[in-house]
């Protein structure tokens, strides 16, 4: 009787831990579906709507679609000033920004990246490259090769000058300076982290230097700049 009684005991112990361990899995595959489709909460913007403005807004350039050797793209020109063609009544706060990006190996005239908080043309965080420094011989230029700035209080100069190599790196791995890279940006407020090429090291990681937990995303380039843009894809994260 005594062993008939340890056997219903066991029994129901057995039948009750299946029952929690069922619940649990129900638990984590709804938590896991939900956190999917956060990760998936993301969009594609049509770059070619750009060249009409179309959702988009230019600021000092003009926009045109061309063929590269990765199909059509847009493709930014060069003139005085920063430029900027951003995304109009998108409001970005944390997530990540991925664009295939092409400069050029031009000594001092090729800084291209994006932008993000922006507000205007003149109020704005950016993350940006210099190609022309990616495969530099001087270690100091190279590592000059990915910038964060944020406008229009912090700029370059500013940063270089009061926190030399805080704000600025090299680019690992290193890109060819006249071809498309792949730059995946993830802003997690303050923190932004720059990724080149799937690479699972960061090129350079730094706390955001405005207060704005908002704005608008874009395409950007640096004074006598030009650059081609493709495949902008942004995932947000709430």
């Amino acid at each position: 009787m005594k062993g008939d009684y340890s056997f219903q005991i066991k029994l129901r112990d057995g039948k009750m831990l299946k029952r929690i361990f069922a619940g649990i899995s129900v638990l984590l595959i709804a938590f896991t579906g939900e956190f999917s489709l956060a990760q998936e909460n993301y969009t594609a913007p049509d770059l070619s709507k750009i060249i009409a403005g179309d959702g988009w807004k230019i600021i000092n350039r003009k926009a045109e679609l061309i063929d590269d050797s990765i199909g059509k793209v847009v493709h930014l020109n060069s003139q005085p000033g920063d430029g900027v063609a951003w995304l109009e009544n998108f409001d970005f706060e944390n997530g990540v920004i991925e664009v295939d990006i092409k400069g050029k190996d031009a000594q001092g005239s090729s800084f291209v990246g994006v932008a993000f908080r922006v507000v205007d043309e003149e109020t704005y965080d950016a993350v940006y490259f210099r190609p022309f420094n990616f495969m530099s011989v001087d270690s100091v230029k190279k590592d000059h090769s990915v910038q964060y700035v944020s406008q229009p209080d912090y700029t370059w100069q500013k940063l270089r000058g009061e926190f030399p190599g805080k704000y600025e790196n090299p680019v690992n791995p290193v890109p060819d300076p006249d071809s498309f890279f792949h730059a995946k940006i993830v802003i997690e407020k303050p923190k932004v982290s720059v990724y080149v090429n799937n690479s699972s090291e960061p090129s350079l990681v730094v706390d955001e230097l405005s207060s704005r937990t908002g704005g608008w995303v874009g395409l950007w380039v640096g004074n006598y700049s030009e650059g081609m843009f493709s495949s902008l894809k942004i995932t947000t994260l709430k």
